[in-house]
């Protein structure tokens, strides 16, 4: 029989990731050595491995055996290792390796082990609810542990869980141990939903007076002692797009200055005729805590935070920055997704360009001038279907893409541009709109970045939108919760009509 190959996306702790295949070792550490050698590694680590069983969520591998087939590995400093010191011209944080969640909120929420004595209580009430439906009377104590456990839990995955969140753990908590069920509840668990709620509130004011960034940076309100501050719930700054790293605290050991230094070492890199990507990477990594607080906290300008963070419009680490707010892989599951859906997407636009009216107008000829094309590939199908998406969600797209020919126009006029695709291409044709020589990137009258693609000017903006904390173009705000939310997977709040019903059409069995 022959051997089995693995087929491996190796993420090492500079932010490196290769594709690896081999055959598969007899054990892990046999694995950690070939890593090991093929990256040239110098330093003791863990593995991790994106587990198909539980919804892609990072599991320890201790067992060879349990590692599918094709996987995602990922390389886990140890905390303790000390083997590479900072020298006077590299510096080396193993603290700023690791971002401070590294779960998404789990699609069944796993209710955490309390204290031995709740344990025990719950254990003979659950058998004693099973034999003669009695509910449990817990104690005040008893109650609180359950609570706190609970809230201690949400925040590893959320400081601010929404209402649905809330009522999902408070089901999930009563469906292990139903002795907690309460008999006068129409649910059974509102009553625990509810004491979730203040319990979370107690929780993170706690973790604000303990300096945790992401719940202090909203502490400075309007108070008895502060009475010209803002109102308490105005311009809450929390997480609205399911990011997962928000406003992450400083590495320990780090300061403002410290982190200072590193950027400024950053940016010579970038200068740099010859850069060194690897290490470009591991200097964004260490300071992304930086960067975030400028992004949140301080609300600096976009020129600005470009000015500061030049990496910034790099394709890579405009990805590489995505990822470390959402651990969501942007190129992978942008396209995966896009060329999955790209055929249902194109016949329920076409179905909707034989009908009459404006959105059907503008869908016939977008997709006239796609069939006259001679040859028409994976880039054009991607292309078709990011240009249909406005129009069929009644959409007005003729703000946000502009036309450049640079022989006949050598500047772009972008100043009333917040957000926006340039499609670079010169003698432009119904073909070049749909396929264009080049896209720029436009955010705030700068021209950040060009890409090769329609699909990938989407991918790169989508990733500056979160790097950068901005809105969405408001004519365009349908198509990009669609991106983001059915797309991407990244949903976080209701959908809205016109996005749900695509989405419902789109998963539609026919």
């Amino acid at each position: 029989m022959a051997a089995q190959n693995l087929l491996l996306h190796i993420h090492t702790s500079t932010d490196i990731v290769r594709k690896m295949t081999l055959s598969r070792p007899d054990t892990v550490d046999e694995l950690k050595t070939i890593i090991k050698e093929r990256f040239k590694l110098d330093f003791d680590f863990s593995l991790s491995f994106e587990d198909p069983d539980f919804d892609g969520q990072l599991c320890s591998l201790l067992d060879i055996e349990e590692l599918p087939q094709k996987a995602v590995l990922k390389v886990v400093r140890s905390e303790s290792d000390d083997s590479s010191i900072a020298s006077d011209d590299t510096i080396i944080l193993p603290h700023a390796i690791s971002p401070q969640r590294v779960n998404r909120w789990p699609t069944d929420f796993p209710v955490p082990t309390f204290s031995y004595e709740v344990e025990l209580v719950l254990g003979e009430g659950n058998v004693a609810f099973e034999r003669t439906g009695k509910t449990l009377k817990l104690s005040k104590g008893q109650k609180h542990n359950i609570l706190e456990t609970l809230a201690e839990n949400m925040h590893s995955y959320k400081a601010y869980p929404s209402d649905r969140e809330f009522s999902e753990v408070a089901e999930a908590l009563i469906t292990k141990h139903p002795c907690l069920k309460e008999l006068g509840s129409q649910t059974g668990w509102y009553g625990w939903k509810n004491s979730l709620k203040f319990k979370m509130g107690n929780f993170r004011t706690k973790l604000s007076r303990a300096g945790f960034s992401e719940v202090a940076v909203n502490s400075g309100k309007r108070s008895r002692n502060n009475p010209d501050k803002q109102p308490t719930h105005a311009n809450i700054k929390r997480p609205k797009r399911a990011e997962v790293n928000f406003l992450p605290n400083f590495p320990r050991g780090e300061d403002l200055e410290s982190l200072e230094r590193i950027r400024l070492q950053l940016v010579d890199e970038i200068q740099m005729t010859d850069k060194n990507l690897p290490r470009i990477a591991s200097l964004m990594q260490m300071t992304f805590a930086l960067r975030r607080k400028e992004v949140i906290s301080d609300e600096l300008p976009v020129g600005e935070i470009l000015a500061r963070w030049p990496a910034l419009t790099m394709e890579s680490q405009i990805c590489s920055e995505f990822h470390r707010i959402t651990n969501i892989n942007l190129n992978n599951n942008f396209y995966a997704e896009l060329d999955r859906h790209a055929p249902r997407l194109q016949s329920l636009f076409r179905k909707k360009a034989a009908r009459t009216g404006k959105a059907a107008e503008a869908l016939d000829q977008l997709f006239s001038a796609y069939d006259l094309q001679e040859q028409v590939d994976i880039h054009g199908r991607r292309n078709a279907v990011l240009r249909a998406l406005p129009p069929y969600l009644c959409e007005d797209d003729s703000k946000f893409l502009r036309m450049w020919d640079p022989v006949e126009s050598p500047e772009l006029d972008i100043d009333d541009v917040p957000l926006g695709l340039a499609l670079i291409c010169a003698n432009s044709t119904d073909a070049t709109f749909l396929c264009p020589d080049r896209v720029a990137v436009l955010i705030e009258g700068n021209l950040v970045v060009d890409v090769h693609t329609l699909a990938d000017a989407y991918v790169t903006l989508l990733g500056l939108i979160y790097a950068l904390h901005l809105h969405y173009p408001k004519d365009l705000a349908n198509t990009f919760d669609f991106i983001q939310k059915v797309l991407m997977g990244l949903e976080d709040g209701k959908l809205k009509p016109r996005v749900l019903s695509l989405k419902n059409d789109l998963l539609a069995v026919e």
